[in-house]
Parts: structure tokens; sequence; C-alpha cells
């Protein structure tokens, strides 16, 4: 059996909220074309992909982006896939014959939006810079000057600009201030300076929350003690443990209450996820689905590895991985002020230790980089055919987290009216 697997990359606008998902699969169409019949089988590789992953629970209502090179586009498979939903992203390899510059209008006819990927300027593609909605620079590979020169070259054509492989805070700035209305890569993960930030009072006070639950002997009379003194995070907590994700027939109403029903690990989790929440709430809310997702995927590796006692350091591990970026902190300070485990200090400032496998397993899957993908899943003794329904069921959660918290802002805004 052909292994699919599927990797997803955030695409953001100017303010940091999510504009689409360019969508990576194992199994590239190219691979397919020695078949007997190319067309019958890529055809089924796009359809099977979008039946097996769900296009809605990848991109959460947000474009897809997806890969075509000149045989696709030619043979018309784009069609298969609905116009309001998808980006087709022409390769920097396909070549700007007047069948390929037909067939594209035709796409643009039936209301497709088109991107140049891994542009470099040519006058042969003028034909299709002029039917892009959106053109693609790798800025790693593209000389700060032609950055410039490109912008001057397309000013005033109203044609937008995504910058692919943003890396630091610094990177998405100068793309900005050059007129970039998109950005792709993972900025997120890397704040420029700690040295300066002092995390405020109110957040200290969730962190120590979070340092109270996930101690040894947690004191609940404490953790609840803490929990009443925070209004916000009472009315979160309690909201989630009595919303439709638990479905409880009886309100809960305490943490006592919820330990009965849930047990000590899960109000960890619940806790540590409200308490993260509240610390990041005036952070890009894509920031902490990542993490949401993040953690429930380390935690679903857990069963898969045989390891189900693993499965809250390793929640734990997928959530703080990158608590720096929310608090503009150093790591290292502030995991001194959260109970972990030694072996999720390690994998996180160390990049070592026991559980390194699986948070490179993690960073291999957001990154579509299938040679890692299999050598640590192979580490883990993880079947590999097991990793895309554990990812997009770690999606399929993170979104149901993400609802629920838009609704509860909806809520708590009608109530302050």
């Amino acid at each position: 059996m052909q292994k699919k697997f599927i990797a997803r990359q955030p695409i953001f606008d100017s303010k940091e909220n999510i504009y689409g998902y360019e969508l990576l699969f194992r199994s590239s169409l190219e691979n397919f074309f020695s078949c007997e019949n190319p067309d019958h089988a890529t055809s089924s590789v796009i359809v099977d992909s979008f039946l097996l992953f769900g296009i809605e629970t990848l991109t959460a209502g947000r474009y897809a982006f997806l890969n075509f090179t000149d045989d696709l586009i030619l043979k018309k498979f784009a069609t298969l896939l609905p116009n309001q939903q998808v980006v087709i992203e022409i390769l920097e390899t396909v070549n700007p014959s007047p069948e390929m510059i037909s067939a594209c209008r035709d796409l643009k006819g039936h209301g497709y939006r088109l991107a140049l990927d891994d542009f470099e300027y040519h006058p042969d593609l003028e034909p299709l810079i002029k039917l892009a909605d959106l053109i693609k620079i790798d800025i790693q590979k593209t000389p700060l000057e032609e950055w410039k020169e490109l912008s001057k070259r397309f000013d005033g054509q109203n044609i937008p600009f995504l910058a692919e492989k943003v890396e630091t805070r610094e990177q998405f700035r100068m793309a900005q201030e050059l007129g970039f209305k998109y950005f792709q890569g993972y900025f997120f993960g890397r704040p420029e300076t700690f040295a300066t930030k002092e995390i405020h009072g109110f957040k200290l006070n969730y962190l120590q929350l979070m340092k109270e639950i996930n101690e040894n002997q947690p004191n609940f009379d404490r953790i609840e003690d803490i929990v009443k003194r925070e209004p916000m995070i009472c009315y979160k907590l309690f909201r989630y443990l009595n919303s439709p994700i638990f479905a409880f027939t009886r309100e809960i109403q305490s943490i006592h209450h919820a330990l009965i029903l849930l047990g000590l690990n899960e109000v960890r989790k619940w806790i540590s996820i409200v308490s993260l929440a509240a610390i990041g709430a005036d952070k890009p809310s894509a920031l902490m689905t990542s993490l949401i997702v993040r953690a429930k995927y380390c935690e679903m590796l857990a069963p898969l590895m045989g390891k189900k006692e693993l499965e809250l350091d390793l929640f734990l591990m997928g959530l703080l991985s990158m608590i720096d970026t929310v608090l503009e902190s150093p790591l290292n300070e502030i995991l001194e002020q959260v109970s972990t485990s030694d072996a999720v200090k390690t994998a996180l400032l160390q990049g070592d230790g026991p559980l390194k496998p699986v948070f490179d397993l993690l960073k291999a899957t957001e990154q579509g980089n299938w040679s890692q993908i299999s050598e640590n899943a192979a580490i883990l003794s993880i079947p590999e055919d097991a990793l895309a329904t554990t990812y997009l069921g770690a999606i399929e959660w993170g979104n149901e987290i993400a609802q629920f918290e838009k609704e509860t802002q909806v809520q708590e805004t009608a109530n302050l009216l």
C-alpha cells in the first residue's frame, strides 16, 4: 500500500492572521507518471488526499496552496478541486508556453487563484505574471537588493507578494517594510531578544498555576485558591470542562469534582492549556493553535510507541515548545518556573535525551521532511502508516479547541455589553 503523509505550512497576513496553508503530501504526484495510466493515477492521488485527510480539517476554512507541475496544469487536474478553497501554485520549473498560458487563463476563468512559486523575474514570465493573484519569493535565496528591485518593478500592478522562508522577526519586519502582504516560515519560533523583557505579574500567576498543577504531589487546595483569584481562568476552565468536548451529564463546579471525573493527568493538561492561553492572550491565535496541535500530536504518539505512561510528558513538551515566543523570555528561565520532568527540559533546552526523537519527529512532520519522519519513526518503533491519521487527529482537536476559544471570546464580549 502507498504510504500517505501530510504536512501543512501556515501562510500569514501582515497582522499574523492565518491566510492559508501550503499542503505537502509524501506521495508527490510526479511519482505516478511512469504508471500505465498516469492521468488516472494522478487524479486518484488528488482525490484520495482530499477525501482521506479532509481539506476543511487541514485548512480550517482557509486557502489550501498546492503545487502544480506543467503536466498537472495542462491535464486540468486542478478542476477536480473546489475553486473557492484552492490556490494553484505554478512551480518555477513550469514552461510558460502558449499552451500553458491558455491553460492558466482557463483556470482563472473557472474561478481558481494562481500563485507563482519561487519566483525569479524573466520577461518570458510576463503572461503568467498578468494572470497571477500572488507571487511567492524565497527570501533566503533572493538577496535583499533583488527584493527591493522586484518591489519597484511591480509597484502599481496590485499583485500581492508572499515572502517564503521567513525565519526571524527581523526578516518578517523587513519584508513588511518592502511591501510584502503575506508571509510563510517559522518566524514565530525565534524571538529576537529576551534580555529586556519582563514577565508581567498576572502572567506569573498563570506560570505559578502551571507549576503547582504539574508537581509530583499537587496541593489542590492551593491550586483552587489560585484559580479563584483569577476570574478569567476560572471561567474558561469550567467552560471547557462543561463543554460538548467532554459531554458530562453533570456540571463540573470544582477542581476536586473534575479530578474525580477526569483524573489527575487530564486536569493537569486542561489547566496547562487554559493557563497558556491566558498567558498568550496578546499573541496571534495561530501561535496558540499551533502549540495545542503540537501538544496533542506528541501525546498521541505515546501509545504508538508503546509508552502510554509518557502521554503527559509529551503533551507538556509540545505545549511548552514555543513558550519562550509567547512570553518573549529565555526558555531556560521559564522552565525553571514550571514543573516538568528532566526529560522534557532536556529535549527542549538541549535537543537531547530520551524524548529527542519525538521532538524531532514533531518538527519533521510540520516541515514535511519525509526522510526525517521515516528515520525518527523507526527509532521510536512507530508504524509510519499511523502518522498521517495521528497528525490529522491532532489538527482536528486543535481546530476544535480554537473554535471553542473563539466562541468563548464572543461570549465574554457579550457579557461585557
